[in-house]
C-alpha cells in the first residue's frame, strides 16, 4: 500500500524549473533514499511535500488524500514531519525543551502536558538522549544535535518522516548509530522514511529503494544495486561510480 504519492509534479521559480514532471510513490513502512547532485531539486521536493512551496502543476497524496497546497501546519498534523539540512535547534533551550517545542501547538492546555511527557521521555530514550535531557542544546556534540532534531520531528507522531542529510558531519560511529535508529523507527514504530543523503555508504546500506534526481527530473529509481550500475546515474555524477562518491 502506498502511503505517499507524487504525481506529475512541477515546480517553477520564474523561468527556472526546479522539479520537472516528477512521479513516484512510497510504500508504507519503506525507507526511500533521495539522491542527486547539488541543485537536483531534492530539498525543493521536501519543501513541496511539506507545504512550504505550492506546486506549479501536479498533486501530492498522503494515504490517498490529496494534500497539494495544504498549509504546512496542517500537513504536519496529517502525519508528515521533517528535519532540515542545516540544524535548526533553539540553542538557548534544553534538549527537553527543544522536544516539547515540537508539539507546542498541541499543548494548548497545561492539563495536556503531563500525559504527553511520557511520550517525550520515550522518544528521548529511543534516540539515545535520555541522559542529556537537561543539557543545553548548544552544548551537545554535532551528532547528538542531529538526534535532537530527529526527536523533535518524532514528537509530532509522524506517519512519514523526511530526513534531509542527517548524516552530514557525522563520524562513522555516529552514522552507524543513525542507521540503527532509522531501522528502529521503521520496524518498531511503523514510520515510513524518506532520506536525502550524500553519503552513499548510508544510502546503499539502509534504503529499500533509491530515487535519483538531476535538474529536477527523475533519472533513475530502484534498488541500491540497480542504481549503482545505472548509466544515467553515473553520468549525473560526472562519470564516477556511484559507490565512489
Amino acid at each position: 500500500m502506498n502511503i505517499l504519492e507524487v504525481k506529475d509534479l512541477n515546480i517553477n521559480f520564474g523561468g527556472i524549473t526546479a522539479i520537472d514532471n516528477l512521479n513516484f510513490s512510497v510504500k508504507k513502512g519503506e525507507i526511500l533514499g533521495v539522491i542527486g547532485p547539488n541543485g537536483a531539486g531534492k530539498t525543493t521536493l521536501y519543501n513541496t511535500i511539506t507545504g512550504i512551496y505550492k506546486p506549479s502543476k501536479g498533486d501530492i497524496f498522503l494515504n490517498n488524500k490529496k494534500i497539494t497546497g495544504t498549509k504546512p501546519y496542517k500537513i504536519s498534523r496529517l502525519g508528515i514531519a521533517r528535519t532540515f539540512q542545516n540544524i535548526r535547534l533553539f540553542n538557548s533551550l534544553t534538549v527537553l525543551e527543544n522536544i516539547l517545542v515540537g508539539r507546542v501547538s498541541e499543548l494548548k492546555k497545561l492539563v495536556k502536558l503531563n500525559p504527553y511527557m511520557k511520550e517525550v521521555f520515550d522518544i528521548l530514550e529511543v534516540v539515545g538522549l535520555e541522559k542529556v535531557i537537561n543539557n543545553m542544546a548548544s552544548d551537545l556534540p554535532y551528532g547528538q544535535q542531529r538526534k535532537v532534531e530527529i526527536a523533535r520531528a518524532l514528537a509530532l507522531s509522524p506517519k512519514v518522516l523526511l530526513l534531509d542529510e542527517p548524516a552530514a558531519g557525522m563520524n562513522n560511529y555516529e552514522k552507524q548509530d543513525l542507521k540503527n535508529l532509522i531501522n528502529i523507527l521503521r520496524e518498531d514504530f511503523n514510520i515510513t522514511v524518506l532520506i536525502i543523503e550524500h553519503d552513499m555508504g548510508v544510502i546503499m546500506n539502509l534504503c529499500d529503494r533509491i530515487l535519483v534526481l538531476d535538474y529536477g527530473k527523475k533519472i533513475a529509481e530502484g534498488s541500491s544495486e540497480e542504481i549503482s550500475n545505472d548509466a544515467n546515474v553515473i553520468k549525473a555524477y560526472m562519470g564516477k561510480g556511484i559507490k565512489e562518491i
